[in-house]
């Protein structure tokens, strides 16, 4: 017997309505997930709205919303992100600012919390910051590209860089090393940095090969920067010790900073959070592995 290939656009009045209650980004994700994929979602919507909490994803029998989430997000991938300036203070070996300063070859440096600094014991403040970054391979369909090393970097509340700023030579947080796990994903926890003039707020990151190869930046894979919304910034730079940063802030914008301005929408976060519990900032990154 001749078995036909289900139509994914022909299933049903049901699951037509369904699908236009979804956004159209959703929608595309799904559809990229063939006929199988689309009837298990589909479903299961009598029980959308009751155990997704109004979840823009139905749920099935036996899933969970973040199931559903993961499959959908699985149709997206995302091209390879643009390589960037390290900036004049990497301290990864590299000559930078006159000097050739090298914190990846310090004891501790392999860390998920950035805030203290591992010379002095001293710990950097402001509104705290989760920082998740997931690398992927964008030349194969985005596979998780695990054990690589992210080498990720900032500035202070103030706008100041540890190592390199007055007052903070002795200082070495907002520094640190991680290896991707088996997803790819790194999680560091520092603070929400600050503004200073002539950059629009970001994060430096460096990709290594291995974490032994994450000693030096001649051996550094890609190099970029992670920026951050313009409405949460604004929101922690209302609090106390972002003073400055108010200010630098609307002096700059994404369309005129030196680094973003060429294009940012691979490189911009997607923040969730307040400022009483701190933010989660989130970003995939996409390398050719």
């Amino acid at each position: 017997m001749k078995h036909e290939t289900p139509d994914i656009y022909d299933l049903g009045l049901a699951a037509d309505l369904q699908m236009l209650q979804r956004s159209p980004i959703t929608r595309r994700r799904l559809l990229s997930l063939g006929a199988a994929g689309l009837t298990s979602f589909l479903t299961g919507c009598a029980l959308a709205g009751t155990q997704a909490g109004g979840s823009d994803l139905p749920l099935v029998a036996g899933t969970t919303a973040a199931t559903a989430d993961t499959a959908a997000g699985a149709a997206a991938c995302v091209a390879e992100i643009p390589q960037e300036t390290a900036g004049p203070y990497p301290a990864d070996g590299s000559n930078a600012s006159n000097q050739t300063l090298n914190v990846l070859t310090r004891s501790g440096i392999v860390r998920r919390d950035l805030r203290s600094s591992l010379s002095t014991g001293n710990t950097a403040a402001g509104i705290p910051l989760t920082l998740v970054l997931t690398l992927v391979d964008s030349s194969r369909n985005c596979a998780p590209l695990a054990g690589y090393a992210i080498y990720a970097w900032h500035c202070t509340r103030e706008g100041g860089y540890s190592l390199y700023s007055n007052g903070l030579t002795s200082e070495d947080y907002l520094r640190g090393v991680q290896a991707t796990d088996s997803a790819g994903v790194v999680t560091f926890t520092t603070i929400y940095p600050g503004c200073y003039a002539g950059r629009w707020p970001h994060v430096h990151f460096e990709i290594y090969r291995t974490l032994d190869e994450a000693t030096s930046a001649a051996n550094v894979l890609h190099t970029s920067q992670l920026a951050f919304p313009q409405d949460v910034c604004e929101r922690v730079y209302a609090t106390d010790g972002y003073a400055e940063s108010v200010r630098n802030l609307a002096q700059i914008s994404l369309e005129t900073d030196n680094v973003f301005r060429d294009g940012y929408s691979s490189q911009l976060a997607t923040v969730t959070g307040d400022v009483t519990s701190g933010y989660t900032a989130q970003l995939t990154i996409g390398i050719e592995g």
